[in-house]
C-alpha cells in the first residue's frame, strides 16, 4: 500500500492545478524548514535547476530557460544584465514548499568576481547543494565555492547535472570530488542511461528505479531496477556503505558483522554524517531535460539540516566579541540578521534571516548597530522579485521586510541586547579611485547609486576631494572597486570616467623637535598676535593604541601667558597641521604635540591668531623632525593547489612581498601562503593569480598596518607631489 501511495503522490503532481502541485502540512506549527543555497561553477546549470524546483513545487506555472528562445529568461535572474548575459550575479532568495516543508532557496552567483555575494549567502544558509557539470566535473569555481562552504561549515549534498550531454561521466565527477575537493563523497543514485539515453535514476537505498514521464517530467514513475543495471547498483551500494562506515560508528558495526544495513539505518547515518560535514551524498540527473529534480528535493529534506540542527553563534559585544551559542527557539528573544539590501520601486527591501525568536508584523524591533527602535511595517516571503505578505516569521526562516532603514549585516532584536550576529569591526579602506559620471545629467542617478552601495557594503566609502572636487571611492582593493563601477553602469545606467587607483599613504616623524613661533600681523584696526613654544615627538604604536587616537595634544602651560580660552584653538591648529604632511601632503600620524609656553596681546590676540600660529609652528617643526612616508601593508592569504606553489611565491616576491608562512592542508592537495605585501604592489594581482593557477587560486587581503616606504619610493612620491603642486599653482 505504501508503494501505491508513493507512486500516487508523484503521479498526482502532473494532474493537479499548478497551485496544488506541492503537498503542504496542515498546521504551520509542524512545518519543517530548510534554508539552502545552490552554488556551483558558472554554467553548471544551477539557475536551470532552481527553475525546475520552482516548477515542481508549484511556484511557477511554466518553465523558461536562462538563454531560452522565448526571451523571458529564468525566474531567478531578475536583473536585466543577468538575463542578457545568462549569468547570476546577486543572490535572489525564493520560497517554495515541498511535501510538508518550507524551503528557502538562495541562488548564489558562480562568477569569481562576485564572491562577496556568495559569502553573504553562505552566512545565512543551513545547507547547500553543490551543482557539478557531468561533462566538465570539478572546475576552478567549484573549488572556491567548496572552500567557502568549508569555512562556514555548511553541510552539503552534490548534484551531478547535464547527464544528457555528450561525454558526461558521473563517476569521473565523483572521483574529482574525492581527489580535488577532498570530500568523502559517494553516489546515492546511479543513472539509467547516459547522454541521449538518460531516462531516469536508480535509488541505491530503496533499490528502486525512478523514470520521469510527461511533457515536463512531472510524472515520476517508480519501478524495479532494470536487470542489466542490477550488478552496478549492488556494487555502488556496497561502495556507499563502505564510505559511510568509515565515518559512522553504527554503520561500521553492522558492516564489520558482515550484515547489510536497512534503508532506515542508512538514511539516518547519511543524515547524521552530512550534517556533521563528514559525508557528501551525490545525486544525479539533468535539470534541462527535467530528470532527477523531484528525488533531489526529497534528498534535500532527508539529508540537509533543520535550522535548529545547525549551531549558530552570536557575538557578545560586552566581552570583546566572544562567541555565544544560540538556542534557535521561537520563544526566546528575537535575533535576526539583515544579510542583503535591495532597492525596489516601493523602497528598500531588507532580506532577514531569523536565528532565534519570532518576528511579528507591527512589533517594535531594535537595530543593535545604532540602537534605533523600529516598527515592523510589512513582512514578505520572497520569490525572486515577487512577494507574498505574511504576519509572522519564526526562528529559522528567511523573509524580507519593507520600510526599514538599515545597513547590510545589521542585527535586530526585540529588546536592548549586547549580542550581534556579525562583527561590528569595519576594516580601514586601503585603495581609492576618483570617479565622475561621463554625462553630467546623470548626476542624480550617480548620487543614488553611491548612497545605495555604501549602505549595502560598509567597507565602501565615498568622499569629495576638497582640492579637485572629485568624488573619491575607497574600498578594500582593486576588484572590490571594479565591481561597484560595473554595477553603476548596469543598474543605474551611469557611464563613469575612472581615474587611476591611488594608495592611502600617511606621514610620520622620527625625532623630537622644538618649536618657537611668533605669528604677528598688523593691518588697519586690530591685528593678529600669538606666540607658541613647545616641542613635537614621535608616538609609539603602543602609545597610539593606549590613547585610542593617531596624534596627541598635550597642554603643559603654567600660568596665563597663553590665556586658557585660547588652548582649544591651539589644539585645532594642531589638527589643521596634521591633515597635510610636509613630504607628500598626506595625513600625519604618530605625533605628540606638547605646548609649554607662549605669549599673547591684550588686543591683537584671537582664536584665529593662535590657531594659525600653532599650525605654522608644527608644520615648520615637522620638516626638521626627520619625516618619513608610510604605506599600507596588506596581510594576504593565497590558497592554491600545491603544484602552483613555486610560481605563486615567485610572483609575491616580485611584488616586494615577505612570505610569513605556508601551510599545506591535511591531504597535501593545496597550500595556503600567508604573506605581507605593500598595497602599491598588489595592483592587477587577481588577474595574475588566475593566469598562474589556471583559475584555481584565490586570495584574500586585509589591512595589517602602515610601514615606512623605501627611500627610492619616498623620493619618487615627493617628486610627484611637488610637480602636482606646481601644476596647480600654474
Amino acid at each position: 500500500a505504501s508503494d501505491i501511495c508513493k507512486r500516487d503522490r508523484y503521479s498526482m503532481i502532473g494532474s493537479l492545478s499548478p497551485l496544488c502541485r506541492f503537498m503542504s502540512a496542515g498546521g504551520e506549527e509542524n512545518v519543517k524548514h530548510r534554508n539552502i543555497g545552490i552554488s556551483a561553477h558558472i554554467d553548471s546549470g544551477k539557475t536551470t535547476l532552481t527553475e525546475r524546483i520552482l516548477f515542481y513545487t508549484g511556484r511557477i506555472n511554466s518553465i523558461h530557460d536562462v538563454r531560452g528562445k522565448d526571451g523571458v529568461g529564468a525566474k531567478m535572474d531578475s536583473m536585466d544584465l543577468e538575463r542578457e548575459k545568462g549569468i547570476t550575479i546577486q543572490s535572489a532568495a525564493t520560497f517554495c514548499e515541498w511535501k510538508d516543508s518550507h524551503i528557502n532557496i538562495i541562488d548564489t552567483p558562480g562568477h569569481v568576481d562576485f564572491t562577496i555575494e556568495v559569502e553573504r549567502a553562505l552566512r545565512v544558509l543551513d545547507g547547500g547543494v553543490l551543482v557539478l557539470c557531468g561533462v566538465s566535473g570539478v572546475q576552478s569555481q567549484s573549488l572556491t565555492v567548496d572552500r567557502q562552504m568549508k569555512r562556514y561549515n555548511v553541510p552539503r549534498i552534490a548534484f551531478i547535472n547535464k547527464l544528457d550531454r555528450q561525454g558526461s561521466n558521473p563517476w569521473k565527477v565523483i572521483g574529482g570530488l574525492r581527489k580535488d575537493l577532498k570530500l568523502n563523497a559517494a553516489a546515492v543514485q546511479i543513472p539509467i542511461g547516459l547522454e541521449g539515453e538518460h531516462t531516469g535514476v536508480i535509488d541505491l537505498l530503496a533499490m528502486k528505479s525512478y523514470r520521469f514521464d510527461g511533457e515536463k517530467g512531472e510524472r515520476v514513475v517508480e519501478g524495479d531496477i532494470p536487470a542489466e543495471l542490477m550488478d552496478q547498483a549492488e556494487e555502488k551500494k556496497l561502495e556507499l556503505i563502505e564510505r559511510i562506515a568509515d565515518v559512522d560508528d553504527e554503520i561500521a558495526e553492522i558492516f564489520l558483522m558482515e550484515e547489510t544495513p536497512n534503508e532506515e539505518e542508512l538514511k539516518a547515518a547519511i543524515r547524521r554524517q552530512t550534517i556533521s560535514c563528514q559525508f557528501v551524498p551525490v545525486f544525479m540527473g539533468s535539470a534541462f531535460k527535467n530528470k532527477g529534480v523531484q528525488v533531489l528535493l526529497d534528498g534535500i529534506l532527508d539529508y540537509l539540516p533543520e535550522p535548529s540542527e545547525k549551531a549558530n553563534f552570536a557575538l557578545d559585544l560586552n566581552k570583546n566579541e566572544e562567541k555565544v551559542l544560540l538556542s534557535g527557539d521561537a520563544t526566546d528573544p528575537l535575533l535576526a540578521l539583515a544579510f542583503k539590501l535591495e532597492e525596489t520601486p516601493f523602497g528598500q527591501l531588507t532580506y532577514m534571516r531569523i536565528y532565534q525568536g519570532t518576528l511579528r508584523k507591527s512589533d517594535f524591533i531594535y537595530n543593535i548597530a545604532d540602537g534605533k527602535k523600529i516598527k515592523v511595517p510589512r513582512i514578505v516571503r520572497m520569490h525572486s522579485d515577487e512577494m507574498e505578505d505574511i504576519d509572522e516569521a519564526k526562528s529559522g526562516e528567511v523573509v524580507a521586510m519593507f520600510g526599514i532603514d538599515c545597513r547590510s549585516m545589521d542585527t535586530f532584536s526585540d529588546g536592548p541586547t549586547n549580542l550581534a550576529m556579525s562583527s561590528m569591526f569595519i576594516p580601514e579602506a586601503v585603495m581609492s579611485l576618483a570617479i565622475i559620471p561621463k554625462d553630467q545629467t546623470k548626476m542624480n542617478n550617480f548620487a543614488k547609486a553611491l548612497a545605495k552601495f555604501t549602505k549595502e557594503d560598509p567597507t565602501l566609502r565615498v568622499k569629495i576631494d576638497p582640492d579637485s572636487k572629485e568624488t573619491v571611492l575607497s574600498g578594500m582593493g582593486e576588484l572590490h572597486l571594479e565591481v561597484y563601477h560595473e554595477r553603476m553602469v548596469r543598474e543605474y545606467d551611469v557611464e563613469c570616467i575612472v581615474g587611476q587607483p591611488s594608495v592611502a599613504y600617511k606621514e610620520t616623524i622620527n625625532k623630537k623637535m622644538t618649536f618657537d613661533w611668533l605669528h604677528k600681523k598688523q593691518t588697519g584696526g586690530s591685528g593678529q598676535y600669538a606666540k607658541v613654544i613647545g616641542y613635537i615627538e614621535p608616538l609609539t604604536e603602543e602609545e597610539m593604541t593606549e590613547i585610542g587616537q593617531q596624534n596627541e595634544f598635550d597642554n603643559r602651560c603654567i600660568g596665563t601667558n597663553i590665556p586658557p580660552e585660547y588652548i582649544p584653538s591651539c589644539k585645532k591648529g594642531m589638527e589643521d597641521a596634521v591633515t597635510e604632511g610636509a613630504l607628500v601632503g598626506c595625513q600625519v600620524e604618530g605625533v605628540r604635540v606638547v605646548l609649554q609656553d607662549g605669549a599673547s596681546h591684550a588686543v591683537d590676540s584671537s582664536d584665529m591668531a593662535f590657531r594659525t600660529a600653532m599650525a605654522h609652528a608644527i608644520r615648520d617643526a615637522m620638516r626638521s623632525a626627520n619625516p618619513s612616508v608610510l604605506e599600507p601593508v596588506m596581510k594576504i592569504e593565497v590558497d592554491v593547489p600545491t603544484e602552483f606553489q613555486g610560481t605563486v611565491v615567485a610572483g609575491l616576491n616580485r611584488r616586494m612581498g615577505l612570505i610569513q608562512a605556508s601551510d599545506m592542508n591535511d591531504d597535501g592537495s593545496g597550500v595556503c601562503i600567508i604573506a605581507e605585501v605593500p598595497l602599491a604592489g598588489m595592483f592587477g594581482y587577481s588577474t595574475e593569480l588566475r593566469s598562474q593557477t589556471q583559475g584555481k587560486g584565490e586570495f584574500t587581503m586585509e589591512y595589517s598596518r602602515h610601514n615606512p616606504v623605501r627611500m627610492d619610493v619616498q623620493e619618487e612620491l615627493m617628486k610627484k607631489y611637488r610637480q602636482e603642486k606646481e601644476e596647480k599653482a600654474a
